[in-house]
């Protein structure tokens, strides 16, 4: 068997195995799928009225304020998600697993490259069930062609690849699931700093910077422009250029810190 197909068999397998832990204990997913839901409720129907008078005409018009803060969470979602990958790593590392796979005839990168599609797939399910929830409660995206719901999709899939494997970096370098939890949290907390919730001229100026210079926001504002038709500019380069760098870096991080755990 070549080196190509042994490959994709292990890992084949390996995303099996992950997706079936998914399936058996689903109540982390679940936990982390419920922080996007409930902010979506709670800034629409506790905040919407308010927050919606400081994008548009001074008035409160809580339908388009959905259709501001909707792309922020379905981004946002992919970050907690990809909390579950780190915590998930962590526990193979700690508990032996690793152990008794590196001493079986099995690609050696095919574990991590299991985690890596099965958090992909839970991110993309964890977005269609938070959108499904964003239309309940009146999102409309009835301008957005075919093309441009393809382009927001590859998008969110791209963004959810990069995220996962820093993702997984955060997990080999944990020394125990509760860690893991924390040392993603960035990814949870870095959507709150962006351009989720309230324009970027709508913060204060010395904490533009901030918001604007980070891998979420170029992301988000690339969204809304797809799926919305507000104006995107340079937005979508720079979104593309951060998954690039996030995906590249992980992978690099990941990898080298998995050849070098103990065996």
């Amino acid at each position: 068997m070549s080196t190509l197909a042994l490959a994709l068999r292990d890992s084949s397998t390996m995303l099996r195995r992950n997706l079936l832990h998914a399936r058996r204990y689903p109540s982390l997913t679940l936990n982390l799928l419920l922080t996007p839901i409930m902010l979506l409720l709670l800034f629409v129907y506790i905040f919407g009225d308010t927050m919606s008078a400081g994008i548009g005409d001074g008035r409160p018009d809580r339908s388009a304020y959905i259709a501001f803060v909707v792309p922020g969470l379905l981004l946002m979602t992919i970050g907690s998600t990809v909390v579950g990958t780190a915590v998930s790593v962590c526990n193979d590392m700690t508990e032996g697993i690793i152990a008794r796979f590196r001493t079986m005839a099995i690609h050696r990168g095919s574990v991590i490259i299991g985690h890596v599609i099965g958090s992909v797939l839970r991110s993309v399910v964890s977005v269609v069930l938070v959108g499904a929830v964003a239309v309940a409660i009146g999102f409309r995206s009835t301008d957005a062609t075919v093309l441009e719901w393809l382009a927001a999709f590859g998008l969110l899939v791209l963004f959810s690849t990069a995220l996962t494997w820093i993702a997984v970096g955060m997990g080999l370098i944990s020394p125990n699931a509760e860690a893991a939890g924390n040392n993603a949290m960035p990814l949870i907390l870095l959507p709150l700093l962006s351009s989720t919730f309230v324009p970027i001229d709508a913060m204060p100026g010395w904490f533009q910077p901030v918001a604007r210079y980070q891998p979420f926001t170029p992301a988000i504002e690339t969204l809304r422009g797809l799926l919305l038709g507000t104006e995107i500019g340079d937005n979508g380069w720079l979104a593309i250029a951060w998954c690039l760098a996030l995906a590249v870096l992980g992978h690099l991080w990941s990898t080298k810190k998995f050849d070098r755990a103990p065996r």
